[in-house]
């Protein structure tokens, strides 16, 4: 049995400059931060000569092609496996909340499919081959941030460029900092599942009339990224996120809507600096900055939401059991 585990991410600047639409025409960038909520995949022989997948439902196939969950016979596909094998996912999170989670998975069931082989892949190796099938074999209008923050863990500034290549550029923080940041980080459900997917497509073919709102959000990962590391200001890294969800709603898309403005102002009101929707919008999570003590305030006022706990995970997806 071989059992992978690969966290979820949280991004703070930059989302949508990771499209090709974009950043085929010029450089984008994204600053992400690896969360400790993750995607578990199990993996393990199967007597039988059928094909079991279990997730939020269970599938008995005859051959590996006939696998309805297409992120698992793909990954099959790219890794060479050809017996049939039993295979369960897990997650921390319900899926369309903008952590991330059809990436993270991809890229955990790459991780363990190899691991059962007996092979080790390196976290590019996985980010480039979760890309190759979520974009390119399935056509999904996503981008490449996903599946990167989860292979490689940690805070991270991701260049894309447009030769299709990936810079990973992990930023230098304190550990105060990282402490700061973990206390003053206020994760809330709105308690709304939504497909990425559609918001996705939407700003893909708007990029040519909102490239200078995209560039200026690009730009400010650059300008989070200072925030964060060497000697900066946890209330400046709020004060950008603020303005990266200015620019971020002003794209339209149907990224905000009535009910998540009145969450975002209400939280202002109540003593957050900054925040965001996190993913492609709709629905999920928001993520306040927020002084620990106004935390209670903020949550009152939104009627007191579930809470996610945020804890930085400074390693990507990683094999947990191997068990030959």
């Amino acid at each position: 049995m071989i059992i992978s585990q690969t966290p979820y991410r949280v991004s703070l600047a930059g989302g949508g400059t990771d499209l090709p639409a974009f950043y085929r025409e010029e450089a984008g960038a994204v600053l992400s931060i690896a969360i400790s909520r993750h995607m578990y995949v199990t993996v393990h022989e199967r007597f039988e000569p059928t094909w079991r997948i279990a997730y939020s439902r269970a599938e008995v196939a005859a051959s590996r092609d006939e696998i309805a969950h297409e992120l698992v016979r793909e990954s099959l596909r790219t890794t060479g496996i050809e017996q049939p094998l039993e295979v369960t996912t897990i997650g921390d999170v319900p899926a369309g909340t903008g952590m991330g989670s059809s990436s993270s998975l991809t890229v955990g069931l790459l991780n363990a499919f190899y691991a059962y082989q007996g092979q080790i892949a390196s976290a590019r190796r996985l980010g480039e081959e979760a890309c190759r099938i979520e974009i390119e074999i399935l056509g999904k209008p996503i981008g490449k941030q996903d599946q990167f923050a989860a292979a490689f863990g940690g805070v991270n500034y991701f260049r894309f460029n447009p030769d299709e290549t990936v810079d990973v550029e992990p930023v230098p923080c304190r550990r105060e900092a990282l402490d700061e940041l973990e206390r003053w980080a206020l994760v809330l459900y709105t308690d709304r599942q939504r497909s990425a997917d559609g918001i996705l497509k939407k700003q893909s073919d708007g990029c040519g009339e909102k490239r200078q709102v995209l560039c200026r959000m690009r730009d400010l990962a650059g300008e989070m990224r200072s925030a964060l590391g060497g000697n900066g200001d946890i209330r400046d890294l709020g004060r950008l996120l603020h303005e990266g969800w200015e620019l971020k709603r002003s794209l339209g898309f149907g990224i905000a809507d009535e009910g998540v403005d009145r969450w975002y102002r209400d939280g202002r009101v109540a003593g957050a600096i900054g925040g965001k929707l996190l993913g492609a919008g709709g629905g999920g999570f928001m993520l306040f900055l927020a002084p620990p003590e106004r935390h209670a305030a903020i949550r009152e006022a939104l009627g007191d939401p579930r809470q996610l706990p945020f804890q930085v995970d400074r390693r990507g997806s990683r094999i947990i059991f191997a068990d030959q």
